[in-house]
């Protein structure tokens, strides 16, 4: 009997939830099987109903069957299982409509695993055994799973394409070469898939270096947005800070003012009590004197009026007359805090439309193109001089600080901790940041240009020191009728044309750095891509006695 099981399909003593083999089989009222578990679960999902159905054929129960273990379905299956029955394949092993199916399958379909382009047909797991078995299927070549394995066939031929006609561009057959392809340009389709996989590689190599170059791009703006939100943040910061001193200055000032006026008011009104009294005695004393002189009028006795008269005419000295000023020294107070009030506006008002104009445009986007002729060029142009305080005491400056000679004598400089003390070099006075284009006229020999961030060395170490030796500069020198390109202590040796004019074209958020021979088709000698992370500043280094080298005046 379980011989006889074995040769049913296997679907048949299968979990229609689980899709597996039953486990601990129960039998529903309407006669179908299912795994204890599966259908218990599938039945409490439907707890909130007051009847409930068969996975199967929807027959519906009410009340809820009570479901015992089908001990006979058990031991069948255990007897199966001894036989060879193995579980019916998982319901994802069965091919869908986005999947390759096997072509030697019947019934419901299995997802093919391999296609094979001699046989021209896709193979699951079980049916491609032989091509892993038999010597002569061994040599077929197996691919990933393909519906598209009838475009390997001829439409005309019926045959399978090997061959590729370059002058057509188009797979064909041995016969098509024969008829209508004769004595064009064939070769293998295996050769031509090898050239066209050169090609397909070097594309490739091309796509992960633009790949490459695009990503360091997003890093180089990622660090920008950084850059950038830390900027802002440190600005809101130090701006709180400063308006913060400047509204506790503002209320001191008032405070004091406001103390000056109430201490200037409490005098004044002191002087004026003082006065008031002084009058109202006054008043008192001459209403006294008045009541006496009008008693004595009325004395009709002449002997007595005229005895009497002599006393009461002498009086006290009359207090000055009293001129009201109009209050205008509290109107003073109140002009002169105006007048702050005014000019405080003033320069609030023009500072405000500088930070507006200079903090609010970041610029983040990608390199823009570099100009090509010197008038595109000068449309970047910066005025730069050299900075005093950075000159070696072997540089002599002229032309309004924008020439540097280098001299055998020692020059009379002050001491200051910017100034070069071992190389012959100097910085600009100004920073340089956006896009800035300039030039420098040189005559001599070992004239470097240049350019650094202002913290470079200055008296400690050579290599911390000279342009060009480390990672704070970059310069370009011109030696013995050539150039060359130094940075971090590494050359870059440069085939150009010589020029005692080279321009400096500067693209800071870009991270470009250009030098050009000076003509109107600017020729370019070395081009630099990296990324600055401060303000950079001109700088020139003169090695040999006797060079010079100017920033040119180019407005």
């Amino acid at each position: 009997m379980a011989q006889k099981g074995v040769q049913l399909d296997q679907e048949t003593f299968s979990c229609s939830i689980c899709l597996d083999l039953l486990k601990d089989p129960v039998t529903t009222p309407c006669g179908h099987n299912y795994c204890m578990n599966c259908i218990k679960s599938h039945w409490d999902g439907e707890d909130h109903k007051t009847s409930h159905s068969c996975p199967q054929c929807r027959q519906t129960f009410t009340p809820r069957p009570v479901l015992l273990k089908n001990n006979l379905l058990a031991d069948l299956l255990e007897e199966l299982k001894k036989t060879g029955l193995q579980a019916a394949p998982a319901d994802h092993c069965y091919s869908g409509a986005e999947d390759v199916a096997c072509d030697f399958c019947t019934g419901r379909k299995l997802k093919a695993i391999k296609s094979c382009l001699m046989c021209l047909v896709s193979y699951c797991d079980q049916h491609l055994q032989p091509h892993y078995e038999v010597p002569q299927l061994k040599k077929h070549k197996l691919v990933e799973p393909s519906k598209k394995l009838q475009e390997n066939i001829c439409s005309r031929h019926d045959e399978v394409m090997k061959i590729f006609c370059r002058t057509d561009q188009q797979l064909i057959c041995y016969l098509c070469l024969m008829e209508e392809h004769k004595g064009h340009d064939t070769v293998s389709a295996a050769a031509e898939r090898t050239e066209r996989q050169k090609k397909l590689e070097g594309s490739r190599l091309n796509i992960q270096q633009r790949i490459q170059d695009r990503e360091k791009d997003v890093q180089l703006l990622q660090q920008q947005a950084e850059a950038i939100n830390l900027s802002a943040d440190k600005a809101v910061e130090d701006s709180e800070k400063i308006f913060t001193e400047l509204i506790r200055l503002l209320e001191k000032r008032s405070s004091d003012v406001k103390q000056q006026v109430r201490s200037q008011q409490k005098s004044e009104v002191s002087r004026v009590k003082e006065l008031q009294e002084k009058l109202e005695q006054e008043i008192t004393e001459l209403k006294r004197k008045d009541a006496e002189l009008k008693k004595l009028s009325h004395t009709e006795d002449h002997n007595q009026f005229l005895h009497n008269y002599p006393s009461l005419s002498a009086l006290s000295q009359s207090t000055s007359s009293i001129h009201i000023r109009p209050l205008s020294c509290f109107e003073d107070v109140t002009s002169a805090v105006s007048e702050v009030r005014d000019k405080l506006q003033d320069v609030l008002r023009e500072k405000w439309t500088n930070v507006s104009l200079t903090g609010t445009q970041v610029d983040v986007l990608l390199p823009q193109p570099e100009p090509k002729t010197r008038a595109d060029f000068l449309k970047y142009s910066c005025d730069i001089t050299l900075d005093p305080n950075t000159t070696n005491t072997h540089l002599s400056l002229s032309e309004g600080n924008r020439k540097a000679t280098s001299l055998r004598k020692k020059q009379s400089y002050s001491s200051h901790p910017d100034r070069f003390t071992e190389p012959y070099q100097v910085l600009s006075r100004e920073s340089l940041t956006g896009r800035c284009y300039w030039e420098v006229m040189f005559n001599g020999d070992g004239v470097n240009i240049a350019v650094a961030y202002k913290n470079i060395s200055r008296a400690w170490g050579w290599f911390q020191c000279v342009f060009g030796l480390n990672d704070k500069s970059w310069a370009l020198r011109y030696e013995k009728n050539s150039y060359s390109f130094w940075y971090n202590n590494v050359q870059t040796l440069i085939s150009g044309p010589e020029s005692s004019r080279v321009g400096v074209y500067l693209d800071h958020s870009a991270g470009i750095l250009s030098f050009y021979r000076v003509s109107e088709t600017m020729t370019l000698l070395h081009r630099v891509q990296t990324t600055f992370t401060q303000p950079l500043y001109a700088g020139l280094r003169l090695s040999c006695y006797g060079a010079s080298a100017e920033l040119c005046k180019l407005k």
